[in-house]
């Protein structure tokens, strides 16, 4: 899951040193290393940089989410000392560690400055997803605070792609999510579905741990991948602590840990920082049916009474119009009452304007060529389709022409109008 580019110039140990940090524009991070009077960037991970318009263009958002009007002083964001920083990190109910440095301090002034929109976006947007990876991670037996896993994936955008191609709420690449079940074909794409890909992220979560023990070493896997940590533990002689290998490890994936670490403390104190959760109206009751033929969206639009978009939201893995449940059975999500209703008409919506929205054919008749009429003259020997005529080339003679054509020199003769066997280079001849 590829996003952040980070690169510091000093060495990371269990703790870190304090050099100084300097924020440059939006989508980065500047990083002054004073011992070695040199600056570095760390480029922020990608759900960092979305555009606020585009989340609240989604349909979760602009049906369920409002801005919470009655917010004191929205945008004003205090500002702690480390030591309280530290404090409330260590007073977070979670496994995995969260420990405090300057990285992490810059993560926070990202999420509690420029991007607290976006923070109270996910928090609203947080009571449809976060119930979701809890029950998988509990499922799993895994740490619950892996929930804000996706805040720094795809900042709770079920639709998310990244440059890279990953998609979805975990930001699963294509091989990765095939190797753990996500089906994904030209018409059926899983990594969309909150509930399969968030399974599916438990699954890959409890493997990597099996390798590394380590739940820091875990997400940072999740983000490049085991290999590349397996690479800076060998390179830092085995050490199997994520401060310890860091120098080692590839620039996009400095910054993951500390961005993680960032995400959960952002989650738990938005309050101290004077950010509002979106208000979340109760979403409907929906309800699913398995669909064993294909099935267009517009079918159901029509003959149930539901917007297509609605459908669409409901059921993201579809990345057309046509549900393909003639290739295996696939899952109908709808509010309630259109369940009843899609049950109530049975063959009504499979057939309705079948043929005009379902296009593809299964059998297709082949066309022949039909048969040229054949044409008739006075003689059928001297038909067009038989008629061939050559140059008469430097040295000919009629035999040899005759003999190269297979046909004979009183023929050639014949169809030339020729009473002598006279020839010039150049000349036409007609020898069929």
């Amino acid at each position: 899951m590829k996003r952040i580019k980070a690169f510091l110039l000093f060495s990371l140990a269990a703790s870190l040193t304090a050099p100084a940090f300097a924020q440059s524009d939006s989508n980065e991070i500047t990083v002054r290393d004073e011992r070695n009077a040199s600056d570095q960037v760390i480029d922020l991970p990608e759900a960092m940089t979305y555009n606020l318009d585009s989340l609240l263009s989604a349909w979760h958002a602009k049906e369920y989410l409002t801005p919470d009007t009655t917010c004191i002083d929205p945008d004003h964001n205090p500002t702690f000392t480390p030591e309280v920083y530290q404090e409330r990190l260590s007073r977070i109910p979670a496994i995995m560690e969260m420990p405090y440095n300057n990285i992490v301090q810059q993560f926070i002034d990202q999420y509690s400055g420029r991007l607290r929109r976006s923070v109270a976006y996910m928090l609203g947007a947080g009571n449809f997803y976060i119930p979701i990876f809890e029950e998988a991670l509990d499922y799993y037996g895994l740490p619950l605070e892996l929930k804000y896993l996706p805040v720094i994936e795809s900042a709770l955008d079920p639709t998310a792609v990244s440059k890279a191609g990953a998609v979805g709420l975990w930001q699963f690449m294509l091989a990765t999510g095939k190797s753990y079940d996500l089906e994904v074909n030209s018409l059926v794409d899983e990594r969309r579905d909150p509930i399969k890909s968030s399974w599916a992220a438990a699954k890959y979560l409890r493997d990597l741990y099996n390798i590394y023990g380590d739940w820091n070493l875990v997400i940072a896997a999740y983000n490049c991948g085991p290999t590349n940590i397996s690479k800076a533990i060998a390179r830092a002689d085995g050490a199997r602590d994520y401060w310890t290998i860091y120098p080692y490890l590839p620039k996009e994936t400095r910054g993951y840990v500390p961005a993680f670490i960032a995400a959960n403390y952002i989650m738990n104190y938005y309050c101290e920082h004077n950010i509002c959760p979106m208000k979340t109206k109760m979403p409907v009751t929906t309800d699913t049916v398995m669909v064993a033929r294909n099935l267009h969206m517009d079918q159901i639009a029509a003959l149930c009474g539901v917007d297509k978009e609605i459908i669409h939201a409901l059921n993201p893995q579809y990345r057309t119009d046509v549900i393909p449940g003639q290739s295996k059975p696939c899952a109908l999500r709808l509010p309630h009452d259109k369940i009843l209703a899609f049950i109530t008409l049975k063959d009504s919506v499979y057939n309705y304007r079948a043929e005009e929205l379902l296009t593809r054919r299964n059998t297709v008749a082949v066309v022949e060529k039909a048969a040229e009429p054949k044409r008739t003259t006075t003689s059928s020997r001297s038909s067009s389709s038989s008629r061939k005529t050559v140059t008469v080339r430097s040295g000919d003679t009629l035999s040899a022409i005759a003999k190269r054509n297979r046909t004979t020199v009183s023929r050639i003769k014949r169809l030339n109008g020729m009473k002598s066997d006279r020839i010039n280079p150049g000349q036409k001849l007609r020898v069929r």
